[in-house]
């Protein structure tokens, strides 16, 4: 059988607020298959972004492990631990955090140039690709929300990762734009064989994906 792409174990995170613990995570463990898109749901503040953010090394765990093409990422030391991540993730987010400075071509670069690579024809393939070729040299505040969230997504691929993390990828967005974003989402990382792992409140756009989880309590259900 083929190792998992990702696997987390026993995954547990708390929060103090004042002399309260709030338990978000009590005992994760999930595998990822290499090529899977799956989705994550659950209520607002159930642990879906924490859990998001665990798996892409962003956030440590109180306890417990990620598994990510053989790295145990909290393992790691921050400087390899953020090479990895900016070559073999990509990473949505629901405020598209986009300089407003730079072009919508200049922002979907950024990764590669952090990297040390010159990619300019592959961005202008990847800005082609989400539909936006003719808006490359605009600015964020010129661009709709859906615009800016398929620069994102172009910029998420610059560094051809092997994972897609997308956190909310439709928060800001209409129902409509939302769901075509989803579509695009889908489409680029089946066409490419990348792993997608998505955080949704949306039963409609979740049940989209391969497989469906539901985090209640602190536990996948």
């Amino acid at each position: 059988m083929t190792a998992p792409h990702l696997t987390a174990r026993n995954l547990c995170q708390s929060y103090h607020l004042g002399h309260t613990s709030l338990d978000i995570l009590r005992g994760i463990d999930l595998e990822v298959a290499s090529g899977e898109k799956l989705f994550l749901r659950g209520a607002s503040g159930a642990g879906k972004s924490t859990l998001l953010y665990m798996l892409a090394g962003l956030e440590r765990p109180l306890s417990g492990e990620v598994l990510f093409e053989g790295h145990a990422l909290f393992s790691m030391k921050s400087a390899p631990l953020a090479l990895l991540r900016n070559k073999r993730m990509g990473f949505v987010f629901q405020s598209y955090f986009l300089l407003p400075e730079l072009t919508a071509l200049e922002n979907v670069l950024l990764p590669a140039m952090l990297a040390g690579h010159e990619r300019e024809k592959k961005a202008q393939e990847l800005l082609s690709r989400v539909g936006l070729s003719s808006r490359k040299h605009h600015l964020p505040s010129e661009l709709s929300g859906g615009e800016q969230q398929r620069v994102a997504i172009a910029r998420a691929l610059i560094n051809d990762p092997g994972i897609l993390f997308a956190d909310e990828p439709t928060g800001n967005l209409d129902a409509s734009t939302g769901a075509t974003i989803i579509d695009l989402l889908l489409d680029l990382t089946k066409q490419d064989q990348r792993t997608l792992i998505a955080v949704t409140h949306d039963p409609v756009l979740a049940a989209r994906g391969d497989r469906e989880l539901v985090i209640a309590n602190g536990l996948l259900i």
